[in-house]
């Protein structure tokens, strides 16, 4: 099993591992199944090194507070960041609306505060786990397919532990502001509870680069 100490490091080895062993699938190089361990979720910013990422902070820190709003509407973005990027225009449907805001999926029916309560009434809960994808909802991702399965949190030795299941994550873009933001909540979630950070794991069943990125 991976283990990583920062984002950072992971975000490197995986560029790396991809280029190597990735196999052609849907104009990308893609591993299967590919799990590791951040040691550290709060040391979340990517650092550039032979890989010229050109990571913003500012655009990912944005992209935080827009999920925390839990307006799922562009413009929301648009008023926290400045702009909207492409990505997200193309995402929305005609009233610029996305799934992809995980901060709206994790405050539908509560499911960020039913989570906080259940590990403050049982420390041993297997039950803590927000769900994104919906498979009965498919018929509404005509633009816009949330690439996360579900979140789950585990409280190990008095610490918080998460873990993130992906049916699909593009390493370049998508992993890293992920990534940013599934730690912010993972610190989020520690702070409401009383727990210090513990490990977060991270599960694509497809991980991939895409072919302009290699």
């Amino acid at each position: 099993m991976h283990s990583f100490k920062t984002a950072s490091d992971a975000f490197h080895d995986l560029y790396w591992r991809i280029v190597r062993d990735g196999v052609d699938f849907a104009e990308t190089k893609a591993l299967f199944n590919v799990g590791f361990y951040i040691e550290n979720p709060a040391l979340n910013d990517i650092k550039d090194s032979k890989v010229k990422r050109n990571w913003s902070i500012d655009y990912a820190e944005a992209e935080w507070q827009w999920y925390l709003s839990g307006d799922r509407n562009i413009a929301k973005l648009g008023e926290l960041y400045g702009k909207v990027p492409a990505i997200w225009k193309r995402m929305a449907d005609k009233n610029g609306n996305v799934n992809s805001n995980y901060g709206w999926q994790w405050y539908r029916n509560d499911q960020l505060r039913k989570v906080i309560n259940n590990l403050g009434q049982n420390h041993e809960s297997r039950q803590a786990a927000i769900s994104i994808y919906d498979g009965k909802e498919i018929d509404d991702y005509a633009n816009d397919t949330p690439c996360t399965y579900a979140v789950q949190f585990t409280i190990l030795n008095n610490k918080l532990n998460m873990s993130v299941v992906m049916r699909s994550n593009d390493l370049w873009y998508g992993f890293c502001n992920d990534q940013y933001q599934f730690s912010n909540l993972q610190m989020y979630v520690a702070y409401e509870t009383g727990y210090d950070v513990g490990t977060y794991y991270h599960f694509a069943h497809n991980l991939h680069l895409y072919n302009d990125k290699i």
